[in-house]
């Protein structure tokens, strides 16, 4: 699938092109060998038996302008990495071209880029040279660096007695301090906590604000959502969503479940976990028409009907809203609110009303399951209803609640 990038509004420059895609394909060889004899004994012919090809990514074509935040995402072994590898020119690509315009720091991989053997200082130097950087310029940087990474009484010990978090650290401040026009990072943001995840995500925000390049891969749907303005889904190493990151995560949560109905329909026989069902729900506000917008506040109810063809001794009753994104908001279960459910054979009517319910403005989706009393789902229902809040002129965000300023100095 072909992408030109993001259109420019009337009147306005476009903005360049810092990296073109062109028929990007990726193959790589897995060896069945089980060691060197093996191997010697292969060779020729009679070695393509014990070998086989994988492609990565097929004919991949893409254009990202400048000042653009584009996330990939896709299942694991998807070509995510491979892609972002190939873009920063740590591999070639089989067959097809990259263009690159501007220098490129990228966090591909934990410790890439440090030697184990070296201090936290010496790596602070090599790793700053290999992002194109001169002695002199990380010498003016280098305590900006460490200040930024958190780890100054540890910078002159060896990295390899660094923990997984003080690797990341030192890596993203020397990344983010070699003043790059394009910022490639891989999922290496997960390992830091929750304070350095959000300084690197205020950096990243930054960098946006100063028309930077970034390109990132992550499976958290947040930071897609947060952070990007475009998203590339990958499957089996093809783009089939390329656009808004709202949309692409849409169509990849469907690919997911489509991927576990599957491996469902192909486990093992089971007639407890097969033969239960969600058959429909509803939600309404007492009061309100049914394409009416609800208000913050209101009591909704949301009514479902679940069957068991072969019964069920201890069942649960799960439900979940989510906003547009397919963020979860609010949820609940009948275990959770101590309702002690009668066996379930055939079907049952279940009504949850959510009192006082504060949403803010917006669409959300309803998500019922039926579940066992040891978690394993037996359907979901996904999106099986949905409604609408009306927006509020006073505030944002996920919940509602009446704000109020008063002056006190």
């Amino acid at each position: 699938m072909a992408s030109t990038g993001s259109v420019s509004p009337a009147g306005q420059t476009p903005a360049p092109e810092v990296i073109s895609l062109q028929d990007i394909s990726k193959r790589f060889v897995i060896r069945k060998d089980n060691s060197l004899k093996e191997r010697l004994v292969t060779l020729g012919r009679a070695g393509r038996r014990h070998r086989e090809e994988f492609w990565a990514l097929r004919g991949l074509t893409a254009q990202l302008e400048a000042g653009q935040t584009v996330a990939l995402i896709g299942h694991n072994g998807s070509g995510k990495s491979t892609l972002l590898k190939i873009i920063g020119g740590i591999i070639e690509p089989t067959r097809g071209t990259v263009r690159r315009r501007g220098r490129i720091a990228a966090l591909l991989e934990l410790g890439a880029g440090f030697h184990p053997d070296l201090t936290g200082r010496e790596n602070v130097f090599l790793n700053a040279s290999i992002l194109g950087m001169s002695q002199s310029e990380t010498e003016a940087r280098f305590d900006d660096i460490v200040a930024f990474s958190g780890i100054g009484e540890f910078i002159d010990t060896q990295v390899k007695f660094y923990s997984s978090g003080m690797y990341v650290r030192l890596a993203f401040a020397v990344a983010v301090h070699t003043d790059p026009d394009i910022l490639l990072v891989d999922e290496v943001l997960a390992v830091g906590d929750e304070a350095f995840q959000r300084k690197c995500l205020d950096t990243i925000k930054r960098f946006q604000t100063e028309g930077r390049t970034i390109i990132l891969v992550t499976h958290s749907m947040g930071q897609v959502s947060e952070l990007a303005d475009r998203a590339i889904l990958l499957h089996h190493g093809e783009v089939i969503q390329d656009g808004d990151p709202n949309a692409a995560i849409a169509a990849f949560r469907d690919l997911l479940e489509s991927e576990r109905r599957d491996q469902e329909r192909d486990a093992p026989s089971n007639p407890v976990l097969e033969n239960g069902r969600v058959l429909s729900a509803s939600v309404q506000v007492a009061g309100r028409a049914a394409d009416e917008p609800f208000q913050p506040g209101d009591d909704i109810v949301i009514t479902t009907t679940l069957e068991h063809t072969s019964g069920i001794a201890e069942w649960v009753c799960a439900v979940q809203i989510d906003n547009v994104m397919g963020q979860p908001v609010w949820g609940t279960t009948t275990r959770r609110v101590g309702i002690e459910l009668a066996p379930l054979e055939g079907t049952r009517t279940l009504a949850l009303t959510v009192d006082d319910a504060m949403f803010a403005g917006g669409k959300y989706f309803v998500n019922v399951s039926l579940m066992d009393f040891a978690g394993r789902h037996l359907h979901d229902l996904v999106q099986a209803t949905s409604f609408n809040v009306a927006d509020q002129p006073d505030a944002a965000g996920s919940m509602y609640a009446r704000p109020r300023f008063k002056v006190v100095d």
